[in-house]
């Protein structure tokens, strides 16, 4: 087999252009996605039954839908309603950003959940309200526990960011794409954008790694 490697030295800028677009797109996502999900999390753990159901149905649909369908539908049916043309970007965030929220609502209501009820007791005997015990004592302990399920996540969502070249957002897979139908060539610009999401998950799960042994030995 030969392998041109003219065509990867044609698309590198835009390889390279189109990794810094899917790293803004997973941090935007993973971003907007933590503050959804806490609160999704948060809703999700309500005694009260009728506040409860919104937030089960929502983390319901979004991890029980393929997330191709997902960005469609935000795409060709949401975003049109409040921006025309639809931005491919813009429609990429906000899918990415919905659908991490329902996951990581599950990783913070895990989290919250292993920490032992007689902690949320102690602070509240010590004058602290619900709302207060959860910032000072609750959190603090479940965020070292949920780290690694998070950076799990967050490897997951850069590999999911190649489904938005489906809506022409020009990211990594966008171009190996390009490249692939313009020379009429599978291999090479595959294989390059396989190598590039290699790198860029192997090096966070190597930070990952890192951070969880110092969060082990503090």
């Amino acid at each position: 087999m030969d392998i041109r490697f003219d065509i990867i030295i044609d698309y590198l800028p835009l390889f390279l252009k189109g990794t810094l677009l899917t790293l803004g797109l997973s941090l935007a996502g993973v971003s907007i996605g933590l503050l959804l999900g806490l609160l999704l999390g948060l809703g999700k753990m309500s005694a009260r039954r009728l506040v409860r159901l919104p937030f089960v149905w929502y983390i319901n649909f979004f991890r029980g839908t393929p997330f191709l369908v997902q960005i469609l539908l935000i795409h060709f049916g949401v975003v049109p309603l409040f921006m025309k043309p639809a931005n491919p970007i813009v429609s990429a965030i906000i899918a990415l950003s919905l659908n991490s929220a329902a996951y990581i609502a599950e990783i913070f209501r895990a989290g919250i959940q292993s920490i032992d009820k007689g902690q949320m007791e102690a602070a509240r005997s010590l004058g602290m309200n619900h709302v207060q015990a959860m910032r000072y004592v609750i959190l603090p302990q479940a965020s070292k526990r949920m780290i690694p399920p998070l950076g799990n996540e967050f490897i997951v969502l850069i590999k999911e960011t190649s489904l938005a070249a489906i809506i022409a957002a020009p990211e990594l897979m966008y171009w190996g794409r390009a490249a692939g139908g313009q020379y009429l060539r599978v291999w090479e610009p595959y294989i390059m954008v396989a190598l590039i999401y290699l790198v860029l998950t192997l090096s966070l799960t190597a930070l990952m790694d890192y951070i969880e042994r110092r969060l082990k030995t503090e």
